[in-house]
């Protein structure tokens, strides 16, 4: 199979992991980030209603009310657990003793904005007992400094095709825009862009020019991820990428990054796609996987790759 570079995957793979190999240690991160939890600023709600999530993905979350709850449980558990006499934790107690990070994020508004930092007592309180990872979407300077604040990370999503901007947000805005919530947010913290790998139902449209942009604007680390159909969204028809399709987007952003460090993030089919599709991310250069499926372990492992594990998000870890 030919992408856009006229290489095939074979050709692709081999450079990606001579590129790894000349860069990196033989070792790979699989995280599973049962420490870090996620809590939506604005519960379920969203304005925008995108065609690949449709809200769907907030309900996992806490609000910032029951994230509160749930720290009040682990201040409980722990005065009992030293003698005191304080009443039972509120449900949620138990698991909250074992976070250490949180991921902020929540529902757009209809200019793609996430007003994550509109509570910023909040913040700080949160502040003195995680480390954070925000998700704010589009900003503008100052919300960009804010965030610098309390960020220990900053997942952004760069989408910088204006149909698919149009097509899958619903939103007025072009990927010049994105271009500018980036540079903002990087003059103030440390920034991950996160590219979703057929974002547009599925197939690719700007996901390439998306790696020829953060050449240019400079980028830390980069998160991928893979579009997979929701039940109940516009796109629920649709089907993920071509596999070998993904894998050489992946091989491709190794190549034009050689020394930076690239993730295969938590959002992507499960099943036989991501048991094949992990694995090819392997030979493709990826340094970390979220979630990996076994056959990618045990990949790693035959390879005689160290192995390390990490239980925060991807880009806490």
């Amino acid at each position: 199979m030919l992408v856009n570079t006229g290489q095939s995957l074979s050709s692709l793979l081999r450079q990606a992991q001579e590129v790894r190999r000349r860069n990196f240690p033989a070792a790979v991160q699989f995280d599973r980030p049962l420490a870090t939890r996620a809590v939506s600023v604005t519960g379920r709600h969203c304005a925008l209603n995108c065609a690949h999530c449709g809200g769907h993905f907030l309900r996992g979350m806490l609000s910032p009310a029951e994230l509160e709850n749930a720290l009040a449980g682990r201040a409980a558990g722990t005065q009992n657990a030293a003698g005191g006499h304080g009443p039972e934790p509120p449900a949620g107690g138990p698991a909250a003793a074992g976070w250490r990070s949180l991921l902020v994020s929540g529902g757009c508004d209809r200019q793609g904005r996430v007003p994550v930092t509109e509570h910023p007592a909040l913040l700080a309180e949160w502040k003195q007992n995680f480390r954070m990872n925000f998700h704010p979407g589009l900003v503008d300077e100052e919300t960009a400094r804010v965030i610098g604040q309390y960020a220990d990370a900053v997942s952004f999503d760069f989408i910088i095709d204006d149909e698919t901007i149009r097509e899958v947000l619903g939103l007025d805005k072009t990927g010049a825009d994105y271009i500018r919530s980036y540079r903002a947010l990087r003059r103030h913290a440390r920034v991950y862009p996160h590219l979703v790998i057929g974002l547009r139902g599925g197939g690719l449209a700007g996901e390439y020019d998306a790696l020829e942009a953060l050449r240019e604007l400079g980028v830390d680390g980069l998160v991928l991820i893979v579009f997979f159909p929701v039940a109940g969204t516009r796109y629920a028809g649709r089907r993920p990428p071509d596999i070998e399709e993904a894998a050489a987007f992946i091989a491709t952003a190794r190549i034009m990054f050689p020394q930076m460090p690239l993730y295969l993030g938590c959002m992507r089919p499960r099943g036989r796609y991501r048991a094949q599709l992990d694995v090819l991310a392997l030979q493709a250069g990826v340094n970390k996987i979220v979630l990996p499926a076994r056959p990618a372990v045990e990949y790693a492992r035959e390879s005689g790759w160290r192995v390390d594990y990490g239980e925060e998000c991807c880009v806490l870890s």
